[in-house]
């Protein structure tokens, strides 16, 4: 009779195959070094007692698990749950499981050195690559396939996909400025991302392009968190000449500029024109005017280009850019003499 599954554990196998834990986990891990016949004793022992229902265990019959992660420091964020999506999608149309990991918080200290042990746990015993979503770790010691979402750097050592940040900035500014404001106030993203720097020069490349100066206090310092947003909002509004327009470098900051003109009775887009970048769903509703970096589709896509690595098949490219569009909702007005 078979143990309970949830009770086995790596001690009863090498117990019952009379041999030491080490000798088990170096078979669960693929190690060459075991006897082929005490191997064949453990895969028989595992077998029957119902192990294999174990993470490790399931990978000792072949190097490959059909497994892949996803480490992202926030799963609550929306941009984490749009990326989920993508990475649904493609997992759901292929032979793949998917395990998933986060920090919790993308505020908390620590958070390169977490990532780099959680991609040395993933890929040295449980999956077969993983993707790693707005990493802020600059390399990782392992070999196995790893793919990033919005990287630390635009060209990283290894495949990423991105969205074309510094036109869609650009993109977001032309608009403004053809609107009429030249006093556009802009919160910006984690510095430690190529994301954020990338659509701050996108900012200031479009101010200077049209021959205005550029005013650093009307540039506040964000973490694509709303409660930042929040904050830089009531700076920039706070100002002797305040802003007409505020671009949020991301959609959750922007929700913390439409809190605070709401606290200081301003209307959006009447007194204040606003536009942000992602596109998430909430956007929508809010009618926020933002750039559509197309979060979901690069979930997908990171997806695909990690199955293809697995399974030893070329990319065509080892970074995919994907192309941003501005979404034309209601939240900005032509500016008048009375705004």
């Amino acid at each position: 009779m078979r143990k309970n599954r949830q009770t086995v554990t790596i001690q009863d196998v090498a117990r019952t195959a009379g041999v030491s834990v080490s000798t088990v986990s170096r078979v669960l891990n693929g190690k060459v070094d075991v006897a082929s016949e005490t191997q064949d004793r453990i895969r028989s022992v595992i077998d029957d007692l119902g192990y294999t229902t174990n993470l490790a265990a399931r990978s000792m019959r072949s190097f490959k698990k059909n497994l892949v992660g996803l480490i992202m420091p926030d799963i609550a964020y929306p941009f984490a749950v749009e990326v989920m999506k993508g990475v649904n999608r493609a997992i759901a149309q292929s032979d793949f499981d998917l395990l998933v990991y986060t920090t919790g918080d993308v505020r908390k200290s620590g958070r390169a050195s977490h990532e780099q042990k959680y991609v040395s746990l993933l890929t040295n015993s449980i999956t077969d690559g993983v993707i790693i979503v707005a990493p802020v770790a600059g390399e990782y010691s392992t070999d196995a396939p790893i793919v990033s979402i919005d990287p630390v750097l635009s060209d990283p050592d290894y495949p990423a996909v991105h969205a074309t940040n510094y036109q869609g900035a650009v993109d977001a500014m032309e608009y403004l400025l053809g609107l009429g404001h030249t006093r556009i106030g802009f919160i910006s993203g984690r510095s430690e991302l190529e994301s954020s720097n990338r659509r701050l020069k996108g900012y200031r490349d479009a101010l200077e392009q049209a021959g205005i100066p550029i005013e650093e206090q009307l540039i506040a310092s964000g973490d694509y968190t709303t409660e930042t947003g929040v904050k830089c909002a009531r700076e920039l509004l706070a100002l002797d000449r305040p802003p007409t327009a505020i671009f949020a470098s991301n959609d959750q900051a922007a929700m913390g500029v439409f809190q605070v003109a709401q606290e200081r009775g301003m209307r959006i887009p009447e007194d204040l024109s606003v536009v942000g970048f992602d596109n998430i769903s909430e956007s929508k509703y809010m009618g926020l005017t933002t750039v559509d970096q197309f979060i979901s589709e690069m979930g997908f896509v990171a997806t695909q280009m990690l199955i293809r690595l697995i399974n030893q098949m070329p990319l065509d490219e080892p970074t995919y850019k994907m192309k941003t569009s501005l979404v034309i909702r209601n939240s900005c007005q032509v500016l008048t003499e009375n705004t």
